[in-house]
């Protein structure tokens, strides 16, 4: 193959011609086939491979972010850098991924990571007033499991 090409490359007449004749010798395709083939439309090269993946489901989503918090080995740097991963995304946290989140920072003995995470989710949740105090009453049982005050109760949203 590399012959070919060399050959091709050094002889004067033919340039593109014959580096292209010479990449389907080595393809493995036949001269004859090569000469009777007419070159494709540019616009067939723009298709769009990106949107064919598997969607993830809202449940695989909210599995998956569970999994993550659950570990036992979680460290305190990967606590942060998934909640910043996840408070990227354009949705607001469901209840079981934040009470993953809360007890991984009870695992950690992160008090303020978990005060962190609360507020970050009232952020998240904007204009939408009625999401918040949702999310507070779901989680309300793992709060006092876990002694975790919001930050209403300790006065952080006066500041």
């Amino acid at each position: 193959m590399f012959r070919a090409v060399l050959r091709c490359s050094s002889s004067s007449r033919g340039g593109l011609a014959a580096w292209r004749r010479a990449a389907a010798l080595a393809a493995g395709g036949s001269p004859s086939a090569q000469a009777r083939a007419q070159p494709q439309p540019a616009a067939a090269l723009a298709a769009r491979w990106y949107s064919h993946g598997k969607q993830e489901t809202d449940e695989e989503f909210d599995a998956r972010w569970v999994t993550y918090f659950n570990k036992p080995d979680i460290d305190a740097w990967e606590l942060r850098k998934g909640m910043n991963t996840l408070i990227g995304y354009d949705l607001v946290p469901e209840p079981n991924i934040i009470d993953a989140a809360l007890r991984a920072c009870r695992r950690l003995n992160d008090l303020a990571s978990a005060i962190r995470i609360l507020e970050a989710v009232k952020d998240k949740a904007g204009p939408h007033k009625e999401i918040y105090p949702y999310v507070i009453q779901e989680l309300r049982p793992t709060l006092t499991e876990l002694g975790i005050p919001t930050p209403e109760e300790i006065g952080l949203d006066k500041l």
